[in-house]
């Protein structure tokens, strides 16, 4: 993954000096448990944990001749160790060292975007609140709809992603397996006892039948949470790309004092952090298809999967984790602009009242078929001559034979439409 979209922590997971550790842990563990079981000599495991240094461009020299990383990474650990690395990876295969520390990998990876999710849930529990009564426009297909507040769009960001927090905790369960199952999967040249061992020393769970490998539906799985947060974060970017639109402005990323939004037109403001979210996803989204074409492989194995991985391993959560922490810090300075949504509200002059309308008329002896065409009617009137909604309708002959322009005032009252968000918020932050 390119700097410009890393962050330290995750990067570092990814670095092949912590990939070469994990390899060494695998292998110790392996080797404390054989010893336990009388496979080989007491003392081995300590002895290769004090001598073994882990020399990433020796390894990569090794590998370039032999073209095996496995075989070049035991063999550069043996060479410090002396006479004891014979007994390192006994009965096991490459894939044993290699699926397990990918999947300790995207643990570790996992366990991060989990902290970035934790913090976007703070900003955006925060923001909800905060904004719970500030009345602004609901839109459907782009057009105004009916009034709802700010801080229920908020809260609907933030139920998704409660439910992101809640798949992402599942996919981390799903592939957080080991298997030292030695070549085809079937422990004929090493205790099950070992396997059990260094899964439970590295905080995993058996494998409970890999071929050669770890099964891939797990991998595809934990690709495709990613992918659906990274929908997440396009729907939020997304939503502040709009509200920002000059027409509209009612949200604004923050603007630094010294920023320029344009080269050619200085009074630009563009969203770009919010558009720059729209890309990253795509590109998170993107490693979900190969992830699930890993599934099938050949017989107990192959490989085509391999260059996949280190591939999509490194992208997906790295890129995830910047747009996260990205997003996080877009809500958190957003500027944002009550008074301008209740302006836009008013831009229909009361047509956004029509359902209720609508509704009452029913309920004084209307058909809903007579009565949406009332409404239709006086609707497009008032649209067409930029007129208030409620005198077209308070002089409209059928209506008032049934409701006085009293009566009908009060179908226009703001607070019909937030008076169950109590409820709405309960649900929500219980």
């Amino acid at each position: 993954m390119i700097e410009r979209y890393s962050r330290k922590e995750i990067k570092g997971i990814w670095e092949e000096k912590n990939k070469y550790q994990i390899w060494l842990d695998i292998e110790i563990a392996a080797a404390e448990a054989m010893e336990k079981l009388k496979l080989i000599p007491k003392g081995v495991s300590s002895k290769i944990k004090k001598k073994a240094v882990i020399n990433v461009e020796k390894i990569h020299k090794i590998e370039s001749k032999v073209h095996h990383d496995v075989i070049a990474f035991l063999t550069s650990i043996t060479e410090k160790v002396g006479s004891d690395g014979k007994f390192l990876h006994k009965g096991m295969t490459s894939s044993d060292v290699l699926d397990t520390c990918f999947n300790i990998q995207l643990l570790q990876s996992g366990k991060i975007i989990l902290k970035d999710i934790n913090q976007i849930l703070k900003v955006l529990k925060n923001k909800s609140l905060k904004y719970k009564n500030t009345i602004c426009i609901g839109r459907s297909h782009g057009i105004h709809a009916e009034p709802i507040t700010f801080g229920l769009k908020l809260a609907s960001f933030y139920e998704e992603f409660k439910r992101n927090k809640n798949r992402l905790e599942k996919a981390i369960d799903e592939i957080s397996t080991c298997a030292i199952s030695g070549a085809v999967g079937t422990f004929a040249n090493i205790d099950p006892k070992v396997e059990s061992y260094v899964a439970k020393k590295l905080n995993l769970k058996v494998e409970p039948i890999s071929t050669q490998i770890i099964p891939r539906d797990r991998h595809a799985y934990y690709f495709s949470v990613l992918g659906i947060i990274a929908g997440s974060i396009e729907r939020v970017a997304a939503e502040i790309r709009n509200l920002q639109r000059t027409e509209i402005h009612e949200v604004e990323e923050f603007f630094d004092k010294k920023q320029k939004g344009s080269s050619a037109m200085p009074h630009k403001k563009n969203p770009i952090l919010s558009e720059n979210l729209t890309g990253l996803s795509r590109m998170v989204r993107s490693y979900v298809m190969p992830a699930l074409e890993n599934i099938s492989l050949w017989h107990e194995r192959d490989i085509s999967h391999s260059s996949v991985e280190r591939n999509i391993g490194p992208d997906s959560t790295i890129t995830l984790d910047f747009a996260l922490n990205r997003l996080k810090n877009i809500l958190k300075n957003m500027n944002i602009y009550p008074k301008k949504m209740l302006q836009n509200l008013n831009i229909t002059k009361g047509l956004i009242y029509s359902q209720r309308v609508m509704i009452e008329l029913t309920k004084h002896g209307f058909s809903r078929e007579k009565a949406y065409r009332i409404v239709q009617k006086n609707a497009q009137r008032a649209w067409d001559n930029n007129i208030s909604f409620y005198e077209t309708l308070s002089k409209d002959s059928l209506i008032n034979k049934k409701i006085s322009n009293k009566d009908l005032s009060k179908m226009f009252d703001i607070n019909y439409h937030t008076k169950r968000i109590n409820l709405i918020y309960k649900r929500v932050f219980k």
